[in-house]
């Protein structure tokens, strides 16, 4: 009777700590659909921070479902018409200056977007964090005054991103991711993401502001202001092309 009760404990806890795990999934999987929706397009300005120096550069971007995303740089002029595109497990760059397309290989993926501190993994391939990761519920924390779930994401094996694991804290009101850490092979802190100014943009709640912080470089910072975005809108597959890549202007 006492070895029937052990193992009906022990389905009981393992049963538990699954349902467990999969709210989590549930909640990065509802993030994700938040911040992106089915489709999406927003207009932002990226102004990239230095102890010396600071650069700004406007951009645009599109994305559809988990698969779909395209990045086009609008100013500066020197870099005007720069993209960035995202089709399922393949991504691009397009470089005008010397129009040319370049592949971007998974070695390329924690390389510096434009310059800033945002890798390529970052911009374009943001939905990874849905797909590529195994999510496990840590706690309940506030971040800026917003009760916020804390999950830590772990890369399945072989999957093609850049980070080890994932930290987020994501807003119980909105879904909003509000904070993210990202870890490297040895567990160590290499980014920071934080967000702020939430608004009505496209009909729903939007962090207007997000900001990347190094750990290891002090002064650096990049962030992002969103101005406007849309939401939930027909776009063709299609649209997600080296074609329209290249021919994208303002």
């Amino acid at each position: 009777m006492r070895v029937l009760s052990t193992i009906v404990l022990c389905l009981i806890g393992m049963f538990s700590v699954s349902l467990y795990a999969q709210t989590a999934t549930d909640i990065v999987r509802k993030s994700d659909l938040q911040m992106r929706g089915d489709s999406s397009y927003s207009e932002a300005t990226m102004k990239i921070i230095r102890p010396t120096w600071t650069r700004s550069m406007s951009m645009k971007s599109w994305t559809k479902g988990l698969d779909l995303s395209l990045v086009l740089v609008t100013a500066p002029a020197k870099d005007k018409g720069s993209a960035s595109l995202k089709r399922y497990r393949e991504m691009w760059n397009w470089i005008p200056s010397i129009e040319r397309v370049v592949k971007i290989a998974p070695s390329m993926l924690s390389q510096s977007w434009m310059g800033s501190d945002f890798t390529n993994d970052d911009l374009i391939n943001q939905s990874s964090i849905v797909v590529d990761y195994r999510h496990q519920m840590v706690g309940k924390e506030t971040f800026d005054n917003d009760p916020a779930w804390v999950i830590d994401a772990y890369a399945k094996p072989n999957a093609p991103v850049v980070w080890n694991k994932v930290r987020l804290w994501i807003s119980q009101k909105t879904y909003l991711q509000r904070k993210v850490e990202f870890y490297d092979e040895f567990d160590e802190l290499v980014n920071t993401m934080t967000t702020y100014d939430v608004k009505i943009l496209g009909g729903r709640q939007l962090a207007t502001r997000m900001e990347m912080i190094p750990a290891d470089k002090p002064g650096n910072k990049t962030q992002i202001v969103t101005h406007q975005a849309q939401f939930d809108f027909d776009i063709k597959d299609s649209f997600f092309s080296q074609s329209q890549m290249k021919a994208l202007r303002d």
